[in-house]
């Protein structure tokens, strides 16, 4: 339990209605933490919000699209202290190449996967007690790839603004660290269609990661036990990005 018994710790929570976002949900409730989640899919949140009851977490939803900032403001509305920031929220988009992807596609990628990671960390870091724990979700994808040139451009934005924000909020004892995973078993791999199954059997364990192995660093990251780990983007691939064959 890493929860105050005098001052409950808060931890917001965004795209967590499901797979990695939901997990860590789980992990970071479990773990003691109150939960503020946000998700742009009103419909899956409030079945995720069910459940969450159904367990005895306590968590606290919003629909709201973070790209609005109004949205976000909203959705902290009577919020005193953000203690930890998970910023989750993400989309893949059309995997095209860069010469057949068309500018509304870039667009939302980059609103989506960096534009509101900005938004909601300006938002939660003004609402942040010294001492706090910004953890953005990157991707294993930001050292390259191709068909997919606008979500790489957008996950390596993400390190560069994690780097960036410990730096500055350092002074704070604020702590900013990004998780990049390789490929997860969510929704978000379907996009691959036919390509999946040879992709899966590509990775060197064999097999994507489960949603919770990627909240176990985030639980890990959120808490005093991480307290000399700021600035880091914490590769969970399996060993991928060593070029490590599939055994």
């Amino acid at each position: 339990m890493r929860r105050n018994s005098v001052m409950p710790q808060l931890a917001m929570v965004t795209g967590a209605a499901q797979g990695i976002g939901r997990a860590i949900v789980e992990r970071l409730g479990a773990d003691g933490f109150d939960i503020l989640a946000l998700d742009a899919d009103e419909t899956q949140l409030s079945r995720s919000a069910a459940d969450w009851r159904e367990a005895g977490l306590t968590v606290r939803t919003a629909a709201a699209d973070c790209r609005d900032r109004a949205a976000v403001i909203k959705a902290l509305d009577g919020v005193e202290a953000v203690n930890v920031l998970v910023n989750n929220a993400g989309i893949s988009g059309v995997l095209d190449p860069i010469g057949q992807v068309n500018r509304a596609a870039c667009d939302r990628v980059m609103g989506v996967n960096l534009l509101a990671t900005i938004r909601v960390a300006q938002e939660a870091v003004r609402r942040m007690p010294d001492g706090g724990s910004v953890i953005n979700i990157a991707s294993r994808g930001y050292l390259g790839g191709a068909g997919a040139a606008h979500y790489v451009a957008s996950k390596a934005a993400v390190v560069s603004l994690t780097r960036a924000m410990a730096i500055e909020l350092r002074w704070r004892g604020v702590r900013v660290n990004a998780v990049a995973p390789g490929m997860v078993d969510t929704r978000m791999i379907d996009g691959f269609g036919d390509m999946l199954g040879a992709l899966k059997r590509m990775e060197p364990t064999g097999a994507p990661a489960n949603p919770a192995e990627i909240a176990a660093i985030v639980s890990v990251l959120a808490g005093p036990e991480a307290s000399f780990v700021n600035g880091q983007i914490l590769m969970a691939d399996g060993g991928k990005s060593l070029g490590l064959p599939p055994l």
